[in-house]
Parts: C-alpha cells; sequence; structure tokens
C-alpha cells in the first residue's frame, strides 16, 4: 500500500491505496466521486475525463500514485457556465458521457485559447483559430456520445467559446 495525497475539486485527501488503482477507481471506489463514469477502462471513450491542472485526461488510463499533489477537478468541482450551455443545447440525452464531455470540453477550450492546432487547423502558424464545428468535433474527438448528442454539444461548445 501507497499513501497518497491529492487535490481533488480543492480538498486535499489522502488515502492508502495500491500501487495499481487507476485515479479513475481512486475517485470513484474511494472518494465516492460518481459523477466520472467508467465507460470502456481503455481510454477509447472519454467518459472517465478529468481535470489535471487544467489539462484534460483519461483516468481510466492514470494510475493514482502518478497524480499526488496535483490539482484534480472532477464534474463534482466544475462550476462554468458551459454546463447551462448544454443544458441549453440538449447537449446530453442519457448522461452517460455528459461529465467527460464537460471536463473535455473545457480543457479543450484552454487548449485552443492557448493557441494549440488541431489536425483540421487550416494554418498551423494561424494566430487566430477560429473554432468552427469542425474544429470542435476534432478536438472533442476523444469523447463518444452513444446517444448521438453531438450537434447539441458541439453548439453548447460554440457557444461557450465566444
Amino acid at each position: 500500500m501507497v499513501d497518497v495525497r491529492m487535490r481533488v475539486n480543492g480538498s486535499i485527501e489522502k488515502l492508502d491505496l495500491e500501487p495499481r488503482v487507476s485515479l479513475l477507481d481512486a475517485l470513484r471506489e474511494h472518494l465516492g466521486l460518481t459523477g466520472t463514469k467508467k465507460g470502456c477502462d481503455q481510454g477509447a471513450c472519454g467518459a472517465c475525463t478529468v481535470l489535471v491542472d487544467g489539462e484534460r485526461i483519461s483516468s481510466c488510463l492514470a494510475l493514482a500514485v502518478q497524480y499526488a499533489d496535483r490539482d484534480i477537478t472532477t464534474i463534482e468541482g466544475v462550476e462554468d457556465p458551459i454546463q447551462q450551455s448544454f443544458v441549453r443545447h440538449d447537449g446530453f440525452q442519457c448522461g452517460y458521457c455528459t461529465s467527460g464531455q464537460i471536463c473535455s470540453a473545457i480543457g479543450m477550450l484552454a487548449e485552443h485559447a492557448a493557441g494549440a492546432p488541431s489536425a483540421v487547423t487550416g494554418h498551423l502558424a494561424a494566430e487566430q483559430i477560429e473554432l468552427t464545428p469542425e474544429e470542435i468535433r476534432e478536438r472533442m474527438s476523444g469523447n463518444l456520445c452513444r446517444c448521438g448528442a453531438y450537434n447539441g454539444i458541439v453548439a453548447a461548445i460554440q457557444e461557450s467559446s465566444r
């Protein structure tokens, strides 16, 4: 067992974990933060996306011990206008992927603001990259929605980017 100290949603948490416990399982099973979902458990669906120091990661692929003393934000700790945009634009249906979609969107918008291009960016040296629906879809491609609420998700993100 390993003592792991984590800052989760602004609170310091001390856990006694086996070194092989994923960050996802530490959050869900040891801290009771069940908003982050376990979808594929292979990093392919994005349902487990959380923010670590403001960057989006798949928590199912991360060992909890790797994230000791880092700032971890789960959907329970998110207070962002994008949440209301998701509601206004029907950016969810069953809701299973929504927490990962929202955390990913927050991280993606920060990446965009920092000038990071995507695979569909027209000019990599462009000073300003417009967040078109095509850009948003590419940047959010790591998050799957089995209900197909993509149009609402894109509209919510586009509204939040203005």
